[in-house]
């Protein structure tokens, strides 16, 4: 049994990850109505969840898309926020719950502009 939950665990971190993809763009071609844009910034989320979606194996939703991936990554990039242009994630709940039965692999993605 306990070899069956480290399988499972160990599994479950080769499935699920996370993806951060930027664009340096300049401030004549990109507008950003906050201030000055520095880059464009994508960020995807594969989670893990179990029964219904009601057990997260590993988490997928979109304050871990929005806050752990883009602001940090515009932040690290210099710029100060995020124009949020677009934010998605798998819906969990009433009949969408059917979709992760067993074993669910929801996602979530966000797109932004960083400012400076």
């Amino acid at each position: 049994m306990k070899k069956a939950i480290v399988s499972a665990f160990l599994a479950s971190s080769l499935v699920a990850c996370t993806s951060v993809e930027t664009a340096v763009v300049s401030g004549n071609e990109v507008s950003a109505a906050g201030g000055e844009p520095i880059a464009v910034i994508q960020g995807t989320a594969l989670g893990l969840t179990a029964i219904f979606h009601v057990i997260d194996l590993v988490q997928s939703d979109l304050d871990t898309v929005v806050n752990k991936l883009l602001v940090a990554e515009a932040k690290a990039m210099g710029g100060n926020k995020i124009q949020l242009l677009g934010a998605g994630t798998t819906p969990r709940h009433g009949i969408f719950a059917l979709t992760g039965t067993i074993i669910g692999f929801p996602i979530s993605q966000a797109t932004g502009v960083a400012v400076k």
